[in-house]
């Protein structure tokens, strides 16, 4: 094994599992420094591809290890959240998938995480202008679009600000179902 990919002080670069949730399969990546991906739909084509990216973008394989000390707690806690136990989630994030980490998508997501809490929404156009950027309601749809941390990081809590629901990465229906967990919507009848 090369030293991109395993040490043998620290172990791999990167751990993931798949794991069940209320709107089915995540996929969980971790470092070192913390929670780096959580992936939707992580049937295994999704989850190949996924994995792929992490790998190119981190270097070295990720490693199978669901009973990762790195997972332990975000499992935890997600499995609360989905149980309706927790609101919060109190994690240490790795950004290292983000694009842009210290720019725009970095800021609008930290301040997502920071100031939207459980069971509340903001419009696109008003988080642009609490990152400085009034009127780059568009470029906050983009920086949403382009969280690797979602639920963790609560991008299905930005909503159009006429009241539509926006866009998703993980699909309507699975905003949805987050927003209806949170108490934002009625639960959908189907």
């Amino acid at each position: 094994m090369d030293n991109h990919e395993q040490d043998e002080h620290s172990g791999p670069r990167v751990v993931w599992a798949v794991v069940g949730s209320g709107i089915g399969p995540l996929l969980l990546a971790a470092t070192r420094d913390g929670l780096v991906n959580v992936v939707f739909h992580a049937t295994d084509a999704v989850r190949d591809r996924a994995l792929a990216r992490l790998a190119s973008r981190l270097g070295g394989e990720p490693v199978e290890a669901p009973g990762s000390p790195l997972l332990a707690e975000a499992v935890r806690q997600l499995e609360a959240y989905f149980a309706g136990e927790r609101r919060d989630f109190e994690l240490p994030l790795d950004w290292s998938m983000l694009s842009g980490r210290a720019g725009f998508n970095g800021q609008a997501l930290r301040e997502l995480a920071a100031t939207v809490p459980y069971g509340t929404v903001v419009g696109y156009g008003e988080l642009a202008g609490r990152v400085g950027q009034p009127g780059a309601a568009q470029a906050v749809g983009v920086a949403m679009g382009s969280n690797p941390l979602p639920v963790v990081v609560p991008c299905h809590r930005v909503v159009e600000n006429d009241g539509g629901i926006g866009g998703f990465g993980g699909g309507l229906e699975t905003k949805r179902a987050l927003l209806a967990l949170e108490g934002v919507l009625p639960e959908p009848l189907f």
